[in-house]
Parts: C-alpha cells; sequence; structure tokens
C-alpha cells in the first residue's frame, strides 16, 4: 500500500541530506502549469523553503492557461516565478533552418516539438547558473518527469531527461496525484488532463494508452492484450534514450 504521507516526508528528506552533504542552495524549475511540475515544486519549498526555489515559465508558441496556472501554483507555494518567452528564440532558429532546406510541416513537426523542451532545459540552466552567481549558493535544475513517462520514453533526449535532481522519477501517475494531494496541490492544476503544451494533443492522445494502463503494466496487473503489446512496443522503442552506447577499448 502506497503511504503518500510518508513518501512525502521521505522526499522531503532526500533533498535536505543531498544539499546539505553536497552544501547546495537552491533549485530552478520549469513550471508547465501541470501537476507533475506543481509537485515537485511545493516538495523543494517544503525541503529548502520558498526564497531558495525559482519557477520559470517558458512559452513558446503556448496557451496562455499554462501561463496562469503556473503562476497560480508560484503564487499558492509563495515561489519566485520568472517568464522566459522562447517564441521568438524559436522563430529565430526556424528561420535559419529554412535556409538549409524547403522542408513541409509534416517533415519538421517531430523536429519542431523536440527542439522547445531542449531551448527550456538550456535556459533553466542558464538561470540556475545566474542564481548561483547572484546568490553565491550552487542552484541545481530539477526535474519533472514521473516514473509512468520515463517508463514509456515520453521525455526528448537532452530536453526533460537532462537535470541534476529527480524527485518523482520513481513515481507513478497515480502516486504523484496521491503526493499532490498530501502537499495540496490547488486542484485544477494536480488534476488538469496532462500534455506538453506543444503539440496540442493530450498526453494519453500522443502515447496511444492510458496511464492507468501503464502502471497497471509496470505492478504487474492483468491488461489486454493489445493494450499491453502497446506499452511494450513504447518501453522497448525508447531504450536508446536510457543510454548512450560507448565503444571500450579492448572489449
Amino acid at each position: 500500500m502506497f503511504d503518500a504521507e510518508k513518501e512525502t516526508e521521505k522526499i522531503v528528506e532526500f533533498i535536505r541530506e543531498y544539499y546539505a552533504k553536497n552544501n547546495l542552495g537552491g533549485a530552478v524549475l520549469g513550471i508547465s502549469g501541470g501537476k507533475d511540475s506543481a509537485v515537485v515544486a511545493a516538495l523543494f519549498v517544503k525541503a529548502l523553503g520558498a526564497e531558495n526555489v525559482v519557477g520559470v515559465t517558458l512559452p513558446c508558441h503556448s496557451k496562455d492557461e499554462d501561463k496562469e496556472d503556473a503562476k497560480l501554483i508560484s503564487d499558492y507555494y509563495g515561489f519566485k516565478l520568472l517568464n522566459v518567452d522562447l517564441t521568438s528564440v524559436f522563430d529565430a532558429f526556424k528561420n535559419e533552418i529554412s535556409k538549409i532546406g524547403d522542408f513541409t510541416e509534416e517533415q519538421t513537426k517531430n523536429s519542431d516539438i523536440n527542439i522547445k523542451p531542449r531551448f527550456r532545459m538550456s535556459t533553466c540552466y542558464y538561470l540556475a547558473a545566474l542564481m548561483s552567481a547572484v546568490t553565491g549558493k550552487t542552484y541545481l535544475v530539477a526535474g519533472t518527469s514521473n516514473k509512468s513517462e520515463l517508463f514509456v520514453g515520453y521525455f526528448t533526449k537532452g530536453g526533460d531527461s537532462v537535470h541534476d535532481i529527480a524527485t518523482i522519477a520513481d513515481l507513478t501517475v497515480s502516486e504523484v496525484l496521491k503526493i499532490g494531494e498530501v502537499l495540496k496541490v490547488p486542484e485544477k492544476v494536480l488534476y488538469k488532463v496532462p500534455s506538453d503544451g506543444l503539440s496540442n494533443q493530450s498526453d494519453e492522445d500522443k502515447l496511444g494508452v492510458t496511464y492507468k494502463s501503464i502502471e497497471m503494466y509496470i505492478n504487474n496487473e492483468e491488461l489486454d492484450e493489445e493494450t499491453k503489446n502497446k506499452v511494450e512496443r513504447l518501453h522497448n522503442g525508447s531504450r536508446h534514450k536510457f543510454s548512450i552506447p560507448t565503444y571500450r577499448k579492448g572489449e
């Protein structure tokens, strides 16, 4: 049985111990307006204090609602929220790519979707280094991916897969929700339909399988054969995201 209150306290202690051991000061994380970043922000506020947490909204042809929900979270927990609009950066980049060749929208679709989280993560690392220089305390970039997403490779290499500390990467979606309830994450955000804010589709639409089914697979619960195969294909097809094949001399 998952004890959300106990796990919340253990995660908070995990953060505190790591920061104390390595003489660290604060955390920077992207606030998407969804449950995962809200829960992670709440955990860091509880562990380090709101004054040591910096959230950042990173719109890039995004919905205004996501930015509004991010502000709801920062106001509720009291941490600083910065906004770095990456729309013009993306547009300038696309303009440079157009000089390479005349590509169709369908050809660039996947590249366009994945470059955005890479811009976003670069910005988070820039801000972490900047905050470290300004405050004299080392700031880390906090990851916000959960176990269900990671299991099926629903993340961008070099984007949201990059971070310095992970606090919910071993929690499934339902467990993240339970932690969020303990931390009193505003319901509007906690129960919001998960989406990447980039493709105008929900996560489950893009994956072609529900998070409940993914969690059932992870927990070895009975699934119909078609759904089981879908989850397995997603998991096996994303193995390249988890490790880099490296040639070793003498092997």
